[in-house]
């Protein structure tokens, strides 16, 4: 449903229709009778379908659909087939593939928007065809499975899919290609002024790569011009006329209005490039390209129009510079008026025109009244009426609430009249007026120094001219010239100045103030190896901590001493230990004792579960209330727990050498709490990299208890969804219960602030905002216009879990190591660094796609596990000294 709302349609082929079809075929298949689903057949739903179509009508027409794409089907495959064999033409067909049939019952009827009345058929008959024990046949969930599906069945589904179609929901990998197909070829396009020709025509097997690119560039152009997802169609209207050139014929064109979140954009397209016209030796040699209109109303600051009923209207768009765009001729029958009316509503809430159209009740918009300055000039009808003569010519301005013009000074850079007839336009652009039959020569103004040259100051102009002249000396054009220049100096100084306070405000204290360069040393390039590690074991104490760190920042850890080297980068061990310091009987003694505690708890959870299980199983089969009977047994229950928690309290509350005999169970909460802990754990577990060849049946054993011991000694906390996946890379590398329990410890530290009961998650999000809002100000914009979704809720998973499940093992591996080492070499915040480094890996695929917040979770997701992690850190940290030499020069 969400894609119908975001799209406005849903593919056939979309992964969301294959889930609920295979959901609903589950659902039919349940305990479906065996004279239903038949003896010999294996496609129950087929079985089912054709048997309902026997008495349904409804199912009736779809099995045939069915049968009539499976011989059509059939029939291609046996034309593929013969034309591979060749020769063998007389051998069999190869039967279907089974990806060829998937679904094909329920998605034909789900296309023909009839399947909630088949599957509502089978639910009123249900016992015809299903056991009692059925879901069809169950009086609740048969109803509510026939209701949900009304709505799938109103969508609209498209079958169109082309390679490079507009609307198409690519793969992260086919963008990927398609970016790194567009980047090596880059260089070969042709110059941005002009644009290939929109003539289609068949694609030759020769046909060469540019050629391929001009009609794909065409087709798209094409295809942006009609409504879709990112971008709303206002208006459109064929046959507007337009003259480029003096010397040109009139051009036919489709004029057409577009709006985004934050733009609207006019374009105007000559029917040549439309309608695929052109011959192939004009494709890329077209100039109707130059002819072509793409207007961004912010840049219009005023609209002439004129309109008359026997020609339809003229309108002339006048940019802030004061150059008028050629003139649109709209053809009869008030379109002019429902431009205008489009164009209203699509400024709003923005912006506005003024005057504003008039709206009457019910009657729609219309031209607000204005009359002529000389209004001497009287009409008289035939009962002797005097009139007063209503201006044809109109101009309205676009302003914006908040950057209002003032009146005066508009009118004196860029506007005429209402009363001055459009042909001043017309002459300001070379068009003679008379080359197009509905603009006549007695419409023209009938003051010559308007069309002559009026705009000079030394014209003595007659004195019934009322038309607004520049009369401004060029003293006065000097100095607005300069206030414009030092009032744009200004504000560019403001904005730098913003901009540092920005950095000093929110970056200062991501990075340290240290600055290293990102480019590895020699030294350093190949990381920490067995041989200096074996130098440092041998001489520990004069070899400098900041060198090894220096070292993994740089290149990592070389992977055969990764299980000596991760505890002196967690915290177990310090760096300049000797080996008889390296003592861990005391952290092998604490794991054990935490181990006995939470066993013996849980063995008192299991009992009490078991025996609760069975009181209600008894009292269920016997037909009373279970009320009173479980309210016994849970006191009895907490009377056990009191008297186990004297005996755990001799070894559980030990602190100081005094001996704590406080109730350890409080009217049984501490059960309830170790309980439901238990219960999380033994889920994520079993499910924790279950496709790693590490995590066997006693690896995952060990993995639980370590986690449990975790959880026991911090029930505060307790077990957050997450937890194991960083705890499953230290089992691997480590390999040893008491080790890994005390590295995870140390990880916690830092890690348990991004759980739900810390607060370090706003920080990342907030961190990241003024990172990339400085750093990439492009990729910030298209993120606060597409839905704003600079919250960058994204990249919750990336800092919960270190970006593990973004990555290979081996890659989470050297990830952590540089994260880890990073607070003391550039910045204990490197994780941001890593994130924007993702971001702007693929930052022109996410702007060539306009991608939305959808759009980018589903291609992150989609990417997980395919990074190139080397490349990334290496951008990390580049970000991270761009960062520190923003805040050394501010």
């Amino acid at each position: 449903m969400e894609e119908a709302v975001t799209k406005k349609f849903v593919h056939e082929d979309s992964s969301h229709i294959i889930a609920l079809c295979s959901s609903i075929e589950v659902c039919l298949s349940h305990l479906l009778k065996r004279r239903t689903a038949g003896f010999l057949r294996s496609d129950k739903i087929a079985a089912l379908f054709t048997k309902i179509g026997k008495v349904n009508t409804t199912a009736s027409e779809i099995c045939r659909k069915v049968q009539e794409q499976l011989q059509q089907r059939i029939q291609s495959t046996r034309q593929e087939s013969l034309q591979r064999q060749g020769s063998s033409a007389a051998r069999a067909p190869q039967p279907l593939s089974v990806q060829a049939i998937k679904h094909i019952w329920v998605r034909t009827a789900l296309f023909d928007k009839v399947l909630d009345k088949i599957v509502q058929y089978i639910v009123d008959n249900a016992s015809k065809y299903y056991e009692k024990e059925a879901l069809m046949h169950d009086a609740v969930f048969g109803p509510i499975l026939a209701a949900l599906l009304v709505g799938p069945c109103a969508l609209e589904y498209t079958k169109l899919k082309t390679l490079d179609h507009f609307w198409t929901d690519p793969s992260a990998n086919e963008l990927v290609q398609r970016h790194r197909i567009h980047g090596a070829h880059r260089g070969q396009e042709v110059s941005p002024g002009r644009r290939p020709a929109l003539g289609i025509r068949k694609r030759q097997s020769s046909g060469s790569m540019s050629e391929d690119k001009c009609a794909a560039s065409a087709r798209e152009y094409v295809e942006s011009l009609h409504q879709n997802s990112r971008v709303h169609l206002l208006y459109g209207k064929n046959n507007v006329l337009v003259q480029p050139k003096k010397d040109m014929e009139v051009l036919r064109g489709y004029l057409s209005l577009h709006q985004t979140a934050e733009t609207l954009t006019l374009k105007w397209t000559p029917n040549q490039l439309i309608n695929g016209t052109l011959g192939e030796c004009d494709l890329e040699k077209s100039i109707y390209w130059d002819y072509a209109l793409t207007v961004p109303l912010r840049q219009i600051v005023c609209i002439h129009c004129h309109q008359r009923l026997d020609c339809g209207g003229t309108l002339v768009l006048v940019s802030q510079d004061g150059i008028q765009r050629p003139p649109l001729h709209f053809p009869p029958g008030g379109h002019l008026l429902a431009f205008l009316s489009c164009l209203e509503t699509g400024l709003m809430p923005r912006g506005q025109l003024e005057p504003p159209l008039w709206s009457q009740k019910g009657k729609g918009k219309v031209f607000p009244k204005l009359r002529k300055r000389n209004s001497s000039a009287r009409l008289v009808d035939q009962d002797g009426v005097v009139e007063e003569q209503i201006a044809a010519d109109y101009v309205f301005r676009i302003v914006y609430p908040g950057h209002r013009q003032d009146s005066s000074e508009f009118q004196q850079k860029y506007a005429c009249p209402p009363h001055i007839s459009v042909s001043v336009s017309l002459h300001r652009h070379n068009i003679c007026p008379s080359s197009h039959p509905s603009i006549h020569p007695h419409h023209m103004s009938s003051c010559l120094s308007c069309s002559t040259g009026g705009s000079n100051a030394s014209v003595e102009l007659p004195a019934s001219c009322t038309c607004m002249h520049d009369r401004i000396p060029l003293k006065m054009l000097c100095q607005n010239m300069k206030r414009q220049i030092v009032s744009r100096a200004f504000y560019g100084w403001l904005a730098y100045c913003r901009h540092l306070s920005t950095v000093r405000t929110h970056l200062s204290a991501l990075v340290n103030h240290n600055t290293i360069p990102p480019d590895k040393p020699c030294e350093a390039s190949g990381g920490l190896s067995k041989d200096v590690w074996s130098k440092y074991q041998k001489d520990c104490k004069n070899y400098k901590e900041l060198e090894l760190l220096r070292l993994v920042y740089y290149g990592g850890v070389e992977h055969e001493i990764r299980k000596e080297v991760w505890p002196f980068l967690l915290g177990h061990y310090k760096f300049g230990m000797d080996k008889k310091d390296m003592i861990d009987e005391k952290i092998t003694a604490r794991y054990q004792q935490v181990m006995r505690e939470w066993k013996a708890c849980e063995v008192i959870v299991k009992q009490r579960e078991k025996e609760m299980q069975s009181a209600i199983f008894a009292k269920l089969s016997s037909g009373s209330s279970i009320d009173s009977h479980v309210l016994r047994l849970i006191h009895r229950d907490s009377t056990i727990s009191n008297e186990v928690s004297r005996k755990l309290c001799l070894s559980i509350f030990h602190k100081s050498g005094q001996l704590f005999y406080q109730c350890a169970f409080e009217q049984i909460e501490l059960l309830d709490t170790v309980a439901l802990n238990l219960h999380r754990i033994d889920k994520d577990v079993q499910r924790c990299d279950r496709n790693y060849y590490f995590f066997t049946t006693s690896n995952l054993e060990k993995l639980r208890n370590i986690m449990c011991s975790y959880v026991w000694e911090h029930l505060e906390i307790g077990y957050v969804q997450g937890m194991c996946d960083l705890l499953a890379p230290l089992m691997v590398i480590l390999d040893d219960e008491c080790l890994a329990y005390s590295c995870f410890t140390q990880l916690m530290k830092r890690m348990s602030q991004n759980f739900p009961t810390g607060g370090a998650m706003d920080t990342h999000f907030a961190n990241m905002r003024s990172l990339i809002q400085i750093l990439d100000s492009e990729l910030f914009e298209l993120m606060h216009q597409n839905g704003d979704y600079t919250h960058f809720y994204f990249c919750y998973r990336w800092f919960l879990l270190d970006f593990k499940r973004e990555l290979l093992y081996e890659d989470v591996f050297a990830v952590w190591e540089v994260i880890w080492v990073a607070p003391r070499i550039s910045s204990k915040h490197f994780v941001l660094f890593i994130a924007l480094a993702l971001v702007e890996v693929y930052r022109d695929i996410i702007l060539d796609n306009n991608m939305d917040f959808t759009d980018i979770i589903k291609f992150f997701n989609e990417m997980a596990e395919r990074h190139d992690m080397q490349h990334i850190l290496q951008i990390a940290r580049e970000l991270v000294h761009k960062v520190q030499t923003l805040i050394e020069n501010k």
